[in-house]
């Protein structure tokens, strides 16, 4: 049973990673799923615990996508495009700075697959448009590629893994937000920085200012005709749904706070955003079937049942025995030395496995209160941070490697590696050390 079980996330990882002709990443985890349970590792009855664990995680998330699919039917990521182009004033120094900040928000009001999703192809035309060498694209894709993963770090609401974690942990949105969100951000201000330092001198000076991003011919007719009498009415329509989007966000909070369903609020953004899209666009909310992608629960399920066989199996008992004395101690002995274990795991076996594992392990430790969250925070710390030293320790790298070699932007694992091995350690420990003192100060 035991050396089934492993064999099925070993399995389950490489394919994953490897991805041969493009195979969704949810077929060779279902498959792992079906032999774990097939093993023995997992009960009939525990798929229900899973499946309970899951939910709420999965429908935010997916809630979340389906807003972003209504907003760039409304072409409102082109329109940010089109911004994004005109505020850089000819610089490509300012530029950099506003590619950084959007795929920063972007995250933050989305989440970070989707960050990537949507403005990789965005920034690839952008630069492409604005012919610039290779060597100066790369720093403008490379370094909100690392921005937009390592920004789902400051809430937990902008990855799954983090929301499936928060679940475990059972700590609120609210909770996680007050305790990470200073210490993550400066975290995060830090890694630009030092990106800053490391592409200055690729970085193009001036810039073409004739360029828009995208072309207003590519949106919806309806938007073209009906809605759009002046550029004025285009950029208050977008700024309307941009408030409303971050309103959302801010409700997701309040409802942590007050112990409504975080999903509840999430689904309700989401049906409002489509009713709107119904009444100016005349688009019924049916397509979402198609052009929501539904994978995304069945991995998240499926890689659950792998680590909660794992977990059956004893991998967890061993891990506490390795970890106790990494946490014991004082909070800061907690916080760095939890934070690069994860740091590694997640580089050697992917973020997602390697954060479930490590908050199950957490669980069977009888932490004290504060030690369990600082802890549990450390580890998002290096599973959304620490696990951007190489490509494939996260799905998102992994995914922005693929978008921009197929938008003719040539860039090795050597090339990125490079990089981040002088911006992504220091900003790991920066990070750690900072949210030790933040979480001391708040208690």
């Amino acid at each position: 049973m035991a050396w089934l079980t492993i064999l099925a996330f070993l399995f389950t990882l490489i394919f994953i990673l490897w991805r041969p002709r493009g195979i969704n990443e949810a077929i060779p985890a279902t498959i792992g799923a079906i032999v774990v349970i097939i093993s023995g590792s997992v009960t009939l009855s525990e798929l229900g615990i899973i499946a309970e664990t899951i939910s709420g995680a999965a429908i935010t998330i997916m809630a979340t996508i389906v807003m972003a699919i209504v907003l760039e039917s409304f072409g409102f990521f082109n329109w940010v495009a089109e911004r994004l182009a005109e505020k850089a004033r000819g610089s490509g120094i300012r530029l950099f700075w506003y590619v950084n900040l959007l795929c920063f928000l972007m995250t933050l009001f989305f989440n970070n697959d989707g960050s990537i999703l949507i403005t990789t192809p965005i920034l690839v035309m952008l630069l492409n448009n604005m012919n610039l060498k290779n060597h100066q694209k790369i720093p403008y894709l490379l370094s909100g590629a690392l921005i937009a993963t390592a920004s789902s770090a400051p809430i937990g609401v902008s990855n799954i893994v983090n929301l499936i974690a928060l679940k475990i942990v059972n700590m609120s949105l609210y909770s996680h937000a007050a305790m990470m969100f200073v210490p993550a951000t400066l975290g995060l201000l830090l890694l630009v920085g030092l990106l800053f330092l490391k592409f200055q001198k690729d970085l193009p000076k001036v810039i073409p200012t004739n360029v828009n991003g995208i072309s207003l011919s590519s949106y919806h007719p309806l938007m073209q005709n009906a809605l759009y009498h002046s550029e004025a009415d285009r950029s208050k329509f977008m700024r309307n749904i941009l408030f409303f989007v971050f309103a959302v966000r801010i409700s997701l909070f309040f409802a942590s706070y007050v112990n409504i369903p975080v999903s509840l609020m999430a689904v309700l953004g989401s049906l409002v955003l489509l009713g709107w899209r119904w009444a100016y666009l005349k688009i019924s909310p049916g397509d979402m079937l198609k052009k929501t992608p539904w994978y995304i629960i069945i991995f998240a399920f499926s890689m659950y049942v792998i680590i909660y066989g794992l977990n059956n199996i004893g991998l967890t008992d061993w891990l506490i025995g390795f970890m106790r004395p990494l946490v014991s101690g004082n909070l800061l002995h907690t916080s760095v030395m939890m934070g690069i274990l994860l740091s590694v795991l997640s580089n050697i076996f992917n973020n997602h496995p390697a954060l479930m594992v490590g908050t199950l392990t957490l669980m069977n430790m009888d932490l004290d209160p504060i030690s369990l969250k600082v802890a549990y925070l450390a580890n998002v710390i290096g599973s959304d941070m620490g696990a951007l030293l190489i490509p494939m320790g996260t799905l998102a790298t992994l995914m922005w490697m693929h978008i921009v070699r197929k938008g003719n932007v040539k860039i090795t694992w050597w090339q990125y590696i490079k990089v981040t091995l002088i911006v992504i350690p220091p900003t790991v420990l920066f990070t750690l050390v900072l949210l030790y003192y933040w979480v001391t100060w708040l208690f």
